[in-house]
């Protein structure tokens, strides 16, 4: 079976690196000059495509790739009040406060781009 990845486009691959490694533990695995990073985290491989990558060019209808948007990866914690604190701590955008639903906590971050991160614990 192929491995299964993610991207998300980014406005500047190398604050989004510096971002996802360190402020949530993600490993850079490859670059690809300016345009393209991959980093991973468990079994995840993110790549996160710049403005010069060949996914951000414009589709044929004319729409253009772009960070952003509510469609967002999950990063699971034993702790989400300790990562909260910490990416506070760094400046790291929210768009919500922790929320407590039935199937555990949540709280969404964005990274330099904008694109949103689920932080979750289960119960």
């Amino acid at each position: 079976m192929a491995n299964t990845s993610i991207r998300y486009m980014v406005n500047d691959v190398d604050k989004a690196v510096e971002f996802y490694v360190g402020a949530l533990g993600f490993e850079l695995k490859e670059r690809m000059g300016p345009a393209i990073a991959m980093v991973t985290y468990a079994n995840l491989t993110l790549w996160l495509s710049g403005p010069t990558s060949s996914a951000a060019r414009p589709m044929p209808d004319g729409r253009k790739p772009e960070p952003g948007g509510w469609n967002r990866l999950v990063i699971e914690v034993d702790d989400i009040q300790a990562l909260h604190t910490k990416l506070q701590a760094a400046n790291v955008p929210f768009r919500n406060e922790i929320l407590v639903g039935p199937g555990g906590s949540q709280v969404l971050c964005e990274d330099p781009s904008g694109n949103p991160i689920e932080i979750f614990q289960p119960r």
